[in-house]
């Protein structure tokens, strides 16, 4: 896995987020539709609405596409669930608070309408499956496994990053005269199947998505029975941004077989046009199919994406078991367990990965972000972050994190030899990234520690100059400036922060809503959800 370098300036969504009016503020809704067994709307299923603690329920019917709502309702937890005569769904449970819209999808099981009822749904083809299903989706609320909403943010943060990591590079030949003679032989037969999937194949793996759409839909076009060419051709179109066409190749591969890459493509392209509940069950179904690496990895990844924090850590550690040098997987576990609170254990994890792959930048860009965001120092950290430093001596970032393990580490003293060594790294963390803002803003920490508040305010300004949206270094030099006695000059940092506060709050929460949170339900209780 090649190393990506992460820049230190972190931009903020300059957005706000529509207040509702305040009679939907008190009360909230619940939406849905419900599924047969093949993923299609159930028309007149039966819809119960039950209040926690309330033997009173509210009961309709959904309408021609299977779905339903209801309105008005109390916040509180209620529980929904579907039938319709021998069919029936699980039940879940839904938390409401004053102006959400919360959705559930049901899915009927023993004999839905519009279903087989003998079709049977797969077992697990390996061993250690994980004991739970995803019964439905509903808004973003704020449940996690972290006590500040700072660190819930870093682990979305790195949620954000674990979707982005590459799988180990398969060795094939890529090479400009490798691309030449591909192209000549399609130049020469252009309308010849082989050569224009080798051709489509070649960009494929080079990631040149758009440049392997026409030699794919050439190939499919000579010869639309070859399936290998149809999905390559779904693949190409979907990295492309086409998911819509993706779609109707991939709906037409699964109606006539099963294939865990088929199911797979099929779940990212579910994910991509807002399905999630549909990309999961993909997902989930292309491991049974195939439990590979790369599915693990994107089964896993669906979940954690969606605040299915424990299940995650299940699917990823049944992964690593199965594939136990697989650095991502390995990182992906450590984020997940972060995202539970389990800060050793992710550190645990990291440093594994790391020792994996020392040359990845990755594990380490992860760990030095697990152990910022941990109460406590961790183990095994410093000592990986300073190998990190050694293999990467110009990496910014390495030398920012490795500051912090080891002031962390040495618990935060100032005394003249750990300060000499901090603000030795954090100097080389400039010295590598002018921009690198963080660093910049710990070296006026150190001078604040010290009571040199002009000094202070001098490296705040730097990191302000190199990233103006950071928060933290507006409220740090309102408070340098405070203690030189510049009152103005403090009020009006003071002024910035909390504007900029305001923003970025905004923003996460909007970004927050915009990602529908998986309701699961774990082992043999129907009536259990497991929030992370």
């Amino acid at each position: 896995m090649k190393a990506r370098w992460i820049i230190c300036v972190l931009a903020a969504l300059w957005m706000t987020a529509p207040l509702a009016p305040a009679w939907q503020q008190d009360t909230f809704a619940i939406t849905g539709v419900v599924h047969d067994g093949a993923g299609k709307g159930v028309a007149g299923a039966a819809v119960r609405l039950q209040a926690q603690g309330d033997g009173h329920a509210q009961e309709l019917k959904t309408d021609g596409t299977g779905s339903f709502g209801f309105a008005g309702l109390k916040a509180g937890v209620y529980v929904v669930s579907a039938h319709m005569a021998d069919a029936h769904s699980n039940e879940v449970t839904v938390r409401g608070t004053g102006g959400a819209v919360q959705r559930v999808e049901l899915t009927l099981g023993n004999g839905a309408s519009g279903g087989d009822k003998n079709a049977k749904t797969p077992e697990m083809e390996f061993s250690d499956a994980p004991n739970f299903t995803v019964a439905g989706v509903t808004d973003w609320t704020a449940a996690g496994g972290h006590g500040s909403d700072t660190t819930l943010r870093a682990s979305e943060s790195l949620t954000r990053e674990t979707l982005q990591l590459k799988a180990e590079p398969k060795g094939a030949e890529v090479t400009a005269s490798r691309e030449r003679q591909l192209r000549e032989a399609v130049a020469k037969s252009p309308r010849d199947y082989k050569a224009n999937e080798e051709l489509g194949r070649f960009y494929l793996h080079t990631e040149s998505y758009a440049e392997a759409v026409v030699p794919l839909q050439t190939a499919f076009e000579v010869d639309p029975t070859q399936k290998e060419a149809e999905y390559e051709l779904a693949l190409a179109l979907f990295r492309n941004g086409d998911a819509a066409k993706a779609r109707a190749h991939v709906d037409k591969l699964l109606a006539e077989g099963d294939r865990s890459e088929w199911h797979r493509l099929a779940g990212e392209v579910d994910e991509k046009l807002g399905d999630p509940l549909g990309a999961v069950r993909e997902l989930e179904r292309a491991v049974k199919e195939d439990p590979s690496e790369e599915n693990y990895f994107a089964w896993g990844t669906e979940l954690l994406e969606h605040r299915a924090i424990w299940q995650a850590k299940d699917v990823f550690e049944s992964g690593v078991r199965a594939y136990p040098k697989s650095v991502r997987l390995l990182t992906a576990l450590g984020t997940a367990l972060f995202s539970g609170a389990m800060y050793e254990d992710a550190a645990q994890r990291l440093c594994e990965a790391s020792d994996l792959s020392p040359e990845d930048a990755a594990p380490y860009l992860f760990m030095g972000r697990v152990d910022i965001a941990s109460p406590n120092p961790l183990p095994c950290v410093e000592t990986k972050l300073k190998r990190f430093v050694e293999l990467q001596p110009a990496n910014a970032l390495a030398n920012y994190y490795y500051a912090m393990a080891y002031w962390k580490q040495h618990g935060k003293k100032t005394d003249a030899e750990t300060l000499r060594q901090v603000e030795q790294s954090l100097n080389k963390a400039v010295d590598a990234d002018a921009k690198c803002s963080i660093a910049y803003l710990q070296l006026g920490v150190i001078r604040a520690s010290q009571s040199d508040y002009r000094g202070a305010a001098e490296f705040y300004q730097k990191a302000i100059d190199a990233d103006s949206l950071s928060t933290e270094a507006h409220y740090r030099l309102g408070v340098a400036y405070d203690r030189l006695g510049e009152k103005e000059k403090a009020a009006e940092e003071f002024r910035v922060h909390d504007e900029l506060k305001k923003q970025q709050a905004a923003a996460v929460e909007k970004q927050r809503r915009e990602v529908k949170q998986f309701l699961v339900q774990v082992g043999g209780d129907e009536k259990k959800t497991a929030q992370p």
